[in-house]
């Protein structure tokens, strides 16, 4: 494949004016018109990327991505038109597309998807070497699950992973929204380069977009020195704007600007800032409520939704509940040096029924609970209700197969094994009193380790020292 080889297929009026510029900076270019004459030039020529029309009489760009996805070693195809919309980027790049532009075809948007020249071989070694039969490292971050909710959107993001479109991720809070935008951009030629989060929620107006873009020494009061933004540092790698529909009004214009001519101003700066940065975007709000009742730009939405992904809740994953707490259970107990911990099936009806509002989040600290407090296991259903939660007919019921159970086993041989058939009151002082130690007094810490409020933790260490222990 050649480096400097570039073909388009449209219209030649459409492309003449950014031929000569390819060529003075050593490229060589080819039209076509038509699939035929593409494919040869293809075989012929091995361009580096093919810029292509969605259709013209007589083609049609997705005859070319069935050839893309059946050909070997095929060039990546970028769909370039005068006026896109959001429904037909995400039907070509779920069909195969690298990217979808709309034009204008400027050479310094071109420059920065063309792939570097190839460096020259390393010299042969003295003797061969063996090559090596270890497996390649799977990448860093896996999503959970089998349900065919998931499935479906973990597809669509491996297909679009490697675009730069932008990605707008949906869903309920704890459903996973950043863990899927960290698989994006580790699935992206971008792995190698920087991934930037900020909270659009967590940061009033005149924080945020010094945040985002930067400022200026002497903007503000305080600024007492130049700045880089989030934007500037996410430069050739991916950023993640999370709850973008917190970002006031005013920031929304500002950031349309970037997302369309890939600039902005630094707060208090008279120079432009040109960045390549791959754009992601998370909301756990209706966004197209927001754009209805005029708190979200439209057009800015229209950018964004590029490409949608809706994440389920975990309510809606059937199984997977079960799934996911045991991939939870077993990474706290390696944590924490415990042995392989079981769940009695009154445990899994409880889990499989339970509704879940704070989704995977929830079930993460859930099991982390659990974990600690079962000991030797197995995880019962008392070991997920504690503190001033509400325990219903049916909660008790299940405890009390659970402590059935526990009575006909035969007498504990270690302290670990006693621990978890202690009663529940007791495990639960022993827990408190080692999140605090293991946050060195800190109630806030130790509310979060446990999964409760601060009220809740401060009534229980009321009462414990009503009973004369010192906390």
């Amino acid at each position: 494949m050649s480096a400097r080889t570039v073909l388009f297929i449209a219209e030649p009026q459409s492309v003449a004016a950014v031929f000569p510029t390819l060529k003075a900076a050593g490229l060589q270019a080819g039209l076509a018109d038509n699939l035929t004459g593409a494919l040869g030039f293809i075989k012929k020529s091995h361009p580096c990327l093919v810029f292509c029309r969605p259709a013209m009489q007589g083609f049609d760009a997705r005859a070319l991505l069935d050839q893309a996805r059946e050909v070997e070693g095929f060039p990546p195809v970028i769909i370039f038109t005068p006026s896109g919309n959001a429904e037909e980027a995400t039907r070509f790049l779920s069909m195969g597309a690298r990217d979808y532009w709309v034009e204008p075809l400027a050479w310094d948007k071109i420059k920065l998807v063309l792939p570097a020249e190839p460096a020259p071989p390393p010299p042969e070694p003295a003797q061969p070497q063996r090559p090596s039969a270890a497996p390649a490292v799977p990448g860093k971050f896996h999503i959970i699950g089998r349900h065919e909710a998931v499935l479906r959107v973990l597809a669509l993001a491996r297909q679009v992973a490697r675009s730069k479109a932008t990605v707008l991720i949906a869903g309920e809070s704890g459903t996973g929204k950043e863990m899927f935008a960290r698989y994006l951009h580790h699935n992206s030629d971008r792995t190698d380069k920087p991934f930037v989060a900020i909270n659009c929620a967590a940061l009033p107006e005149h924080l945020l977009e010094s945040e985002l873009f930067g400022h200026e020494k002497g903007a503000f009061t305080g600024a007492i020195s130049r700045k880089p933004g989030k934007f500037e540092l996410a430069h050739g790698g991916t950023i993640l704007l999370d709850e973008i529909t917190e970002m006031d009004q005013g920031l929304q214009a500002k950031l349309l600007r970037v997302l369309q001519e890939s600039e902005f101003d630094r707060v208090g700066g008279v120079e432009t800032v040109s960045v390549d940065v791959r754009v992601l975007a998370t909301t756990n709000r209706d966004i197209e409520a927001a754009v209805n009742d005029g708190k979200f730009r439209q057009d800015l939405f229209y950018r964004l939704n590029v490409i949608p992904l809706k994440l389920p809740a975990l309510r809606e994953r059937g199984d997977d509940v079960l799934l996911l707490a045991e991939f939870f259970t077993n990474k706290f107990s390696a944590a924490y040096g415990l042995g392989r911990l079981a769940f009695t099936e009154n445990a899994k009806k409880w889990l499989m029924n339970y509704d879940w509002p704070g989704n995977v989040r929830e079930l993460q600290n859930l099991m982390e609970r659990a974990v600690l407090l079962a000991g030797a296991g197995p995880i019962q259903t008392r070991h997920f209700l504690m503190g001033d939660e509400q325990w219903t007919p049916d909660d008790l019921a299940a405890v009390g197969a659970d402590q059935q159970a526990a009575s006909q086993a035969p007498p504990p041989t270690s302290m670990d094994e006693a621990l978890s058939v202690m009663p529940l009151h007791e495990m639960e002082k022993r827990l408190i009193l080692m999140s605090l130690e293991e946050t060195t007094g800190n109630r806030t810490r130790a509310a979060e380790l446990l999964g409760i409020s601060v009220r809740t933790l401060r009534n229980k260490l009321n009462e414990y020292k009503q009973q004369g222990i010192d906390v």
